[in-house]
């Protein structure tokens, strides 16, 4: 056999196209640091691996002090490879018709603020490398895991309640993310499509809290006013022990009253839930089969491959109740880009039941977003469940129909004089959306042919499921 040519070697190291456009991008931000440290998976993803992120480089930001036009501390940057389409030969990431995205359209990004002990480091001996932490590469590929697993993606203002310290420390205040644009990377076009570089943001608990009630970019913006806070940049510091309102008061004064007047713009969170129609009258319209309904949408030819390759993985291990913000939700549950009514099951009366941990959010939904016009979404890996406002346009259910089953989607139409009823029944429950409910709760509108359970669903479903539809502007 002849041994390779110089030019058939050069073509084995060249790096594919998806990667080598992300590569040259980084170095036009970077290009003191063409060769930066890497946090690799040995056993890829395409090759039977549990890790979907390729390759995670690590890279030395000197920031900018308070003499410049932006106040940003000096911190580790992390960027991930291997959610976009690295490759283009399908091996990880199908080629999906109508899209202009890159496989799942971005790439993690994460900035962790240097210890003081780093920067001393680095003063005292400038000639010797600093290592960086990498606890930061395993929070991106537990992160890019779940976005696998479940076919969701991230976009700016969505916020993910971790729930621990994300170094692993249990001393941290910095216990969840918020989702930003990187500020330096933004957005770019490689030959298998556009990649945005969402950031992943350390927050405290009260301040995803207020992220949750209200608008995640708005918090965010708080966030970016002050470097204690991250700054212009938005810079993780996991030492910092206040949170922005603490810090400053009167921004949540300021949020608390846009809130009431506005409402919020968090348009539904990932909760389990079943349903099951309530058949007031011996009439049906339409038999359906809703304990067959996840065996049916398995069987779904564009569910196929997602599910087989979920069998070869171990499950996620990332929150229930990730919320999202109104662009990540739409890519879902687009209601203006749906089938025709002949498509609608349209039901009788519904029967909900809910998981607790998702039971916080109810007064939010009904308070906060159908008192304003709007629609929140339960969205499970199965299911989706969309409560609708009566002003809502381009829903498939009407006041005179108010509850439909369209493929895989629940609509529920929550009519204008149902509203303040609704609020004072979770008021009464106590449903502040601070704390989980440890009992069942039951909330029952017979007038209205419909009842709320909250209680953990009667049965486990299959957690491969993804609902696609084209986004919305």
């Amino acid at each position: 056999m002849a041994a390779p040519t110089n030019s058939e070697k050069n073509a084995e190291l060249k790096p594919p196209p998806g990667l080598k456009s992300l590569i040259d991008h980084l170095i036009s931000v970077y290009p003191d640091q063409p060769n930066p440290l890497q946090v690799t998976t040995l056993l890829k993803y395409w090759l039977g691996g549990s890790d979907p992120l390729d390759y995670i480089s690590m890279y030395s930001n000197r920031g900018q002090g308070e003499g410049e036009s932006e106040r940003i501390p000096p911190h580790w940057h992390y960027v991930s490879f291997g959610l976009s389409d690295l490759h283009g030969d399908q091996r990880v990431h199908l080629k999906e018709e109508h899209t202009t995205r890159s496989g799942m359209g971005f790439e993690l990004t994460f900035r962790l603020a240097k210890t003081d002990a780093e920067l001393r480091q680095q003063q005292e001996c400038p000639e010797k490398s600093i290592r960086p932490p990498t606890w930061p590469a395993n929070l991106l590929q537990s992160i890019a895991r779940y976005c696998f697993q479940t076919g969701n993606g991230l976009c700016f203002g969505d916020n993910i309640p971790w729930r621990k310290g994300l170094d692993g420390s249990a001393n941290s205040r910095m216990q969840s993310l918020l989702v930003a644009q990187d500020p330096q990377l933004g957005s770019i076009d490689t030959p298998f499509g556009t990649v945005d570089f969402c950031q992943i943001v350390g927050v405290t608990e009260e301040e995803l809290e207020q992220a949750s009630r209200w608008n995640g970019r708005g918090v965010l913006n708080f966030l970016s006013k002050d470097v204690q806070t991250g700054g212009d940049w938005l810079v993780t510091n996991m030492q910092r022990t206040m949170s922005v309102f603490e810090l400053f008061p009167e921004t949540l004064l300021n949020l608390q009253d846009d809130l009431e007047k506005q409402g919020s713009d968090l348009a539904g969170v990932n909760a389990e839930f079943t349903f099951r129609e309530l058949k007031p009258t011996t009439t049906i319209k339409e038999e359906v089969d809703f304990r067959c309904l996840n065996e049916r949408c398995a069987s779904e030819e564009n569910n196929r491959q997602l599910i087989e390759s979920q069998m070869k993985r171990e499950e996620p291990s990332f929150p229930q109740s990730m919320s999202m913000s109104s662009n990540s939700l739409h890519k879902s549950c687009p209601l203006d880009n749906q089938p025709q009514a002949p498509d609608c099951i349209s039901l009788d009366g519904i029967e909900i039941t809910l998981a607790p941990y998702a039971a916080k959010y109810l007064l939010l939904a009904i308070k906060d977003r159908i008192r304003h016009g709007r629609h929140f979404t339960f969205k499970a890996q199965h299911l989706a469940l969309t409560l609708v406002a009566e002003t809502v346009t381009g829903a498939a259910v009407t006041v005179s129909e108010p509850f439909g089953v369209l493929g895989y989607w629940i609509q529920v139409l929550i009519p204008n004089d149902l509203v303040p009823r609704m609020m004072e029944a979770f008021r009464n429950a106590q449903l502040d959306g601070k704390t989980e409910p440890t009992q069942r709760l039951e909330f029952d509108w017979p007038d209205k042919h419909f009842k709320l359970i909250v209680d953990q669903p009667p049965c486990a479903l299959p957690t491969a499921m993804s609902i696609e539809a084209a986004p919305v502007n």
